[in-house]
């Protein structure tokens, strides 16, 4: 019996990269094995990947040198940032370098690199719909990735783009869930009008990436988009009532309201819904669930998804 491939992946403790071990890990007459990427191979999460089956290996995307050490021997690597551990666009684009520059040199056969739009395609730093931030970026979280594509592109590293949707898992983490206003009622409070918001399961995300890797050298240069369901946030709300049992309403509030909410990254955010509300055509075609679930057939839906995690959405 051949050697299985190693699939390196990075952020292999966080939401879509452990996501993407568990995934191939359960996968046990596949072609892969995962090693598993992380700063501390001591941590729970990273002994629990371990358990698995995992080989688990410390690297930081902030040293090359790691990197290319983790990459070593491998076929192929997912490659991920996590902009909220600093908030700095800039350092995001420094470790989109890093990881293009470490799979480049160690000859990555197929590398499924998690990035999002660059907004600034449909909406340029001169246009005044949405304010400017840190004077280069309308929405930083997406932009720095998205401009980051072509440090793999320009590397000849063979990468599928993979355009990720909405966690529903920000309404347990992010502070998104349900919360009572003055009227006593529970709302999810979004800028979204009554437009359509791709979302999905983080876990979903790793199976996906699983699936572009079994696809091999036919998804190489292509970018696919992602989702579970589109829905308003109209319909999350009763989504959620039917859930919890209790009634939820859909809060819809202005982009400009939303980036005045004041929390870390509100700005950011704020941005983000305007432009998936305003060239909504665009965000949701490129995310195509009935694609989406040729690459995971387990894909879940929003309904499905409450099932299983409704005790664990903090309900404030």
């Amino acid at each position: 019996m051949s050697a299985k491939k190693i699939i390196a992946v990075v952020g292999a403790t966080g939401a879509q990269g452990g996501g993407l071990v568990r995934a191939i890990m359960n996968d046990a007459s596949g072609d892969y094995t995962a090693r598993a990427i992380t700063r501390d191979v001591d941590s729970e999460k990273a002994k629990a990947l371990a358990a698995l089956g995992a080989e688990v290996v410390s690297a930081d995307i902030d040293d090359v040198e790691s990197l290319k050490r983790a990459f070593e021997r491998a076929y192929g690597a997912f490659c991920v940032t996590f902009f909220w551990a600093h908030f700095s666009p800039k350092q995001e684009y420094d470790e989109i370098g890093n990881m293009a520059r470490a799979a480049k040199e160690t000859g990555l056969k197929h590398v499924v690199w998690s990035t999002l739009e660059d907004t600034r395609r449909w909406v340029p730093l001169s246009d005044k719909r949405m304010p400017t931030l840190m004077e280069h970026y309308k929405v930083p979280h997406f932009d720095a990735k998205g401009e980051g594509d072509r440090l793999f592109r320009d590397a000849g590293v063979p990468t599928t783009f993979l355009l990720t949707s909405f966690y529903w898992e920000n309404f347990i983490y992010f502070g998104m869930g349900p919360k009572k206003g003055p009227d006593g009622k529970l709302a999810i409070t979004l800028p979204m009008g009554d437009k359509k918001l791709p979302g999905m399961a983080a876990e979903d995300i790793g199976k996906c990436a699983l699936g572009i890797f079994k696809r091999g050298e036919y998804a190489i240069g292509n970018t696919v988009g992602i989702a579970g369901e589109h829905l308003s946030g109209a319909e999350m709300a009763v989504a959620f009532t039917k859930a919890l049992g209790q009634e939820v309403v859909y809060n819809a509030v202005s982009p400009e309201v939303y980036r005045g909410f004041g929390f870390p990254g509100a700005e950011d955010l704020g941005n983000m819904f305007q432009f998936k509300q305003e060239f909504n055509a665009d965000f949701c075609k490129v995310r195509n669930v009935e694609r989406t679930r040729n690459l995971a057939p387990s894909l879940q839906n929003f309904e499905a998804w409450l099932l299983e995690n409704k005790g664990r959405i903090p309900l404030e």
